[in-house]
């Protein structure tokens, strides 16, 4: 993949990353890359082994507000970014580990349940500058896992779909109208253009029961993390709009949607 996209027509960085198993890696002597999942937000759900890997790197990169809840955990030099400058921080972030500095990318969560976008793009750009500097994966938490607990939906009894990445939806809207008839689900809704009231409407359009329990989980693990219920007609009054002003919910957000015991 080169470091041009577009995530409506491809290639979609996600598929770059997971085109081939990891390779095998000595850390000892690889030096390798490390993308980290730091939790969904609370330092207390971060792994020892994803804060070493930020504590010992000499560069870290990320999204501003992923970066803002590790940045005292390390004296790396930080590439904080947005969207519409992330190219450009992973472009000094290849750079610099090219150069012979250690790097560590940080995504929020688990990067295996909604960030293969992300990994995509931080080993385009590392494999870029060096094709033998390897990338190697760092699960955490993720808010997904939190709200399987909250909502007491067993994974294995679960359908889960990740709507948090660009690009077209339609395969994964699809797949939550099958699995709703006759399984739990978890979705990590897309701010703000697929929020949890458009996909109860969605579902009810498919022909899911109007009375399944939907739970809303915000901010999970956060001091003011909130948990609302509602069945899955109430849910749909809140569909439409696409803007942060026109949804009751936040961007911290798993819909949990519960079959009956």
């Amino acid at each position: 993949m080169s470091g041009e996209y577009d995530l409506d027509a491809g290639p979609d960085p996600a598929t770059f990353a997971a085109a081939a198993a990891e390779p095998a890696i000595d850390e000892e002597t690889d030096e390798p890359v490390y993308a980290v999942g730091v939790g969904p937000g609370n330092q207390e759900y971060l792994t020892p082994r994803g804060e070493r890997a930020i504590r010992e790197a000499d560069v870290v990169v990320g999204f501003t507000t992923v970066v803002e809840f590790v940045e005292d955990l390390t004296d790396a030099d930080l590439l904080t970014c947005g969207y519409r400058d992330e190219a450009e921080a992973l472009e000094e972030f290849g750079e610099r580990v090219a150069a012979g500095e250690s790097g560590t990318a940080v995504a929020m969560g688990d990067p295996n349940h909604s960030g293969y976008q992300f990994v995509g793009k931080v080993q385009d750009a590392v494999e870029r500058e060096d094709p033998e500097t390897p990338v190697r994966v760092v699960p955490g938490i993720s808010s997904l896992q939190m709200a399987a607990s909250r909502a007491r939906t067993p994974m294995e009894d679960t359908e889960f779909v990740t709507l948090h990445k660009s690009g077209d939806l339609a395969a994964d809207m699809d797949r939550l109208a099958s699995a709703v008839h006759e399984r739990h689900l978890l979705v990590l809704p897309r701010p703000y253009d697929r929020m949890p009231g458009d996909i109860a409407a969605f579902l009810l359009e498919n022909g899911a029961e109007p009375g399944l329990e939907a739970l809303v989980l915000e901010k999970l693990t956060h001091e003011d993390e909130e948990s609302h219920r509602f069945t899955l007609a109430e849910l749909s009054e809140h569909a439409g709009g696409d803007g942060r002003a026109e949804t009751p919910f936040s961007d911290l957000v798993v819909l949990a949607v519960r079959q009956p015991v």
